[in-house]
């Protein structure tokens, strides 16, 4: 990628838009890239730093493409990097221990780090919301989790951002969390 030059928000753009070029949401079949931009918006909505906003565009890079996290230091830079790293899901764990271990590495994380992993999860909750309206129950078997385990996982990350992060965003986090729960 010859990237020489370019801003690092075009830089970020450029390598979300490469890595997640053929992928698709599982609920809708949209595709992707949607999801980083809109966590990335969301971000700039908030007033963070440039920084944060690449790291919210490449959040996923590291669990769903190619892309290494020494990619993503080489490219973007050490804070980029570490952000994505605090938010990027350990391999060879089991699901629930994945989710745990993920919610421990955000809770020692920066406050750059939190405001990316919720950004992220208000995105994925709005998108969860829309899709249950059109899908009803059968959402649930999108997840490999299930319902009762993937609201867990969310009601443990909000606990985990309610203790150690006061943010608008995470009273947003908070209200959707609400609603999924009340989804059958």
């Amino acid at each position: 990628m010859n990237t020489e030059g370019s801003s690092l928000l075009d830089r970020a753009t450029r390598m979300a838009v490469d890595g997640h070029a053929i992928q698709v949401r599982k609920d809708d079949n949209s595709p992707y890239i949607v999801h980083p931009v809109m966590v990335a918006i969301l971000l700039a909505q908030h007033g963070f730093s440039e920084t944060v906003i690449a790291a919210g565009l490449t959040h996923d890079l590291v669990e769903d493409t190619e892309y290494t996290i020494d990619q993503i230091r080489e490219e973007l830079g050490d804070e980029v990097a570490t952000i994505v790293a605090s938010v990027t899901n350990q391999e060879g764990l089991t699901w629930e221990d994945k989710k745990r271990a993920y919610v421990e590495t955000v809770r020692i994380g920066s406050e750059d780090a939190k405001a990316v992993a919720t950004a992220d999860k208000i995105h994925n909750a709005e998108s969860l919301i829309r899709a249950h309206d059109r899908l009803g129950t059968d959402l649930w078997k999108l997840f490999n989790a299930g319902r009762e385990k993937k609201l867990w996982f969310e009601d443990i990350m909000l606990a985990m951002l309610k203790e150690t992060w006061q943010h608008p965003l995470v009273d947003e986090y908070e209200a959707l969390v609400q609603k999924m729960n009340a989804l059958t």
